[in-house]
């Protein structure tokens, strides 16, 4: 008498339609999660390297060898932390900068050589530059406290300024900086 019971069915319709609702969604969700996934690596955004074509005017990383070759080649045949296979070359700044220091009745004279990893185009456009690049060591040099320019820390933290003020100028002119590294070859502060 009571196999067909409608209190009974009515909750199992209920599941069912509940259960069909919640595959729906998931299904839904998948395959639009799918497709926007497929749009993107079909659009380049995912999966995919950004392929930039290298400026071929864009100076040159010289290995040790005397090999020439792009930042990225040199990034796959080298590891970061290591800079041995590369040649490094030198330019000596020709004058020296004088300059008067931070609030101070203090001067301080300077000779700088440059160094990079990079090929002769660095230099010619330091050369080319050099007004510019003297002017902004020299803005530079002008900020420092005498007091730590006589301690090393002092100097070394004056080698970075200088290394990113000149690469900065370079960039600002020629669209390239590739200087590694300052180096004094005399300093002198009074």
């Amino acid at each position: 008498m009571s196999d067909n019971n409608p209190e009974e069915e009515k909750p199992k319709k209920k599941k069912g339609k509940l259960k069909g609702i919640i595959v729906g969604l998931v299904a839904v969700t998948l395959l639009g999660g799918g497709g926007a996934a497929g749009g993107f690596y079909a659009a380049g955004l995912v999966g995919v390297e950004n392929h930039e074509p290298e400026d071929p005017n864009k100076p040159k990383i010289v290995l040790n060898d005397g090999t020439q070759v792009s930042e990225k080649e040199a990034k796959s045949a080298v590891p970061e932390d290591s800079s041995s296979k590369f040649k490094v070359t030198y330019h000596q700044i020709e004058q020296p900068f004088t300059s008067n220091l931070s609030n101070s009745e203090s001067f301080a004279q300077m000779s700088l050589a440059i160094s990079t990893f990079y090929d002769e185009r660095v230099f010619e456009n330091v050369t080319a530059h050099e007004i510019a690049i003297r002017s902004a060591v020299l803005m530079e040099l002008g900020q420092q406290n005498p007091l730590e320019l006589e301690t090393s820390d002092g100097k070394l933290k004056l080698k970075a300024k200088l290394r990113d003020v000149i690469n900065t100028t370079l960039k600002e002119k020629s669209g390239f900086g590739g200087i590694e590294d300052v180096y004094f070859t005399n300093l002198v502060v009074q």
